[in-house]
């Protein structure tokens, strides 16, 4: 039983250890963030908000399949982002419609070939 106890500390705080290692989406705490910017809380900038969500979601899903560094690299790209919303919304102002179009038509689910 002695034995035991100490295995299980050492497991413990090896899983604690990796926690900590992971990416810290949770730390972003976008939606406060949003919330504290006005800038943000404008409706033509209702893109920007739906960009900067997209960007966590996918911080989320990156971590999830274990990509730590890009995750974190993602996290840190968000909080750029939202420490400076003005910026943030000047980049995401592209208003070219023509490339809209064509990422819009790469966004869009292809049905699987079909065997021959």
């Amino acid at each position: 039983m002695r034995s035991v106890l100490p295995t299980a500390v050492a497991i413990l705080l090896a899983s604690a250890g990796a926690a900590a290692a992971a990416c810290d989406v949770k730390g972003l705490k976008l939606e406060e963030e949003i919330a504290g910017k006005k800038e943000l809380q404008l409706s033509a900038n209702e893109q920007t908000v739906r960009d900067l969500r997209t960007l966590r979601d996918a911080a989320i899903i990156l971590d999830s399949f274990k990509f730590e560094p890009e995750c974190e690299r993602l996290v840190a790209i968000v909080r750029q982002l939202t420490a400076q919303p003005t910026k943030a919304i000047e980049r995401g102002s592209d208003t070219d419609e023509e490339k809209a179009e064509e990422i819009e038509q790469v966004r869009e689910p292809k049905a699987p070939a079909k065997p021959k």
